[in-house]
């Protein structure tokens, strides 16, 4: 893990993410509920979003009530906790009420002003922006082959981004430049409506493009996106072979999160 950077501009970052991100209530089906708010996704599965300010039993019941609410429902749910989230003990208490933690992602945020805009690719390699059901099949079966497990998910889940009015996502990928493309690498970038933030997803790249500055630039693009549009920061949660990148690109590393997940 790369160490986060505490710096007042890095600290004042986190606090803004804190105040405009996690307290939106934009996507799916949402309920505020005080200290949480608690959603339903497009595959049915919950996720819950920790405001904070509750410690002790009123913590613990605060818990209880989000595991009886989806298990009366009988789906699964992620709690998504943060590092720096209080109390210190939350992961504890979580872990005792049945969750399980899944593998950590860094929190990484930049200012977009400081972050580089040329775009740069290989030789044989163009970036183009999709909408169409086909290309997002395309991207599922890259990604599959990626990760080796099925993301029968993402053409669907892709396409209600695209049509989000609330949130809407632009979805990029890149390709050979052939008369019969192959895609190798695909991304997306969903914009915050009503805050400065604008947030990256994706990235993934077929193994034998990696180290070409593909995925570099895709961030460069979708910075440019979100500068065109006047926002003013960019957000992603950041896997190990991509948190150094993005880390050398000018985001700064700010926490760390886990999704805590339940299932009946």
């Amino acid at each position: 893990m790369i160490p986060l950077d505490t710096t007042p501009a890095a600290l004042a970052l986190r606090t803004a993410f804190d105040q405009q991100i996690r307290t939106r209530t934009g996507r799916d089906t949402v309920e505020h509920l005080g200290a949480v708010i608690r959603s339903v996704g497009i595959e049915g599965n919950g996720f819950v979003q920790y405001l904070g300010g509750v410690d002790g039993a009123e913590l613990d019941q605060l818990i209880a009530d989000q595991v009886a609410y989806f298990k009366e429902r009988g789906t699964k749910f992620e709690w998504k906790y943060y590092t720096h989230d209080l109390p210190e003990d939350l992961p504890q208490r979580l872990t005792k009420a049945g969750f399980v933690p899944d593998d950590e992602e860094c929190l990484l945020i930049g200012d977009i002003a400081e972050l580089a805009s040329e775009v740069v690719l290989p030789e044989g390699i163009r970036l183009r922006e999709i909408t169409e059901y086909a290309d997002l099949e395309r991207m599922q079966a890259m990604e599959e082959e990626v990760w080796g497990y099925s993301h029968d998910w993402l053409p669907a889940a892709l396409s209600a981004d695209i049509a989000n009015a609330d949130e809407p996502g632009t979805v990029l990928v890149a390709e050979t430049d052939e008369d019969d493309p192959k895609l190798v690498c695909g991304s997306w970038i969903r914009f915050h409506r009503g805050t400065d933030f604008a947030s990256l997803w994706g990235g993934s790249t077929l193994a034998e493009w990696r180290g070409k500055g593909i995925y570099r630039a895709h961030v460069a693009y979708r910075r440019n996106l979100a500068a065109a549009q006047g926002y003013k920061y960019l957000q992603v949660d950041a896997s190990p072979d991509s948190r150094g990148i993005l880390a050398r690109l000018g985001l700064r590393p700010v926490s760390v999160t886990v999704p805590y997940n339940w299932k009946p």
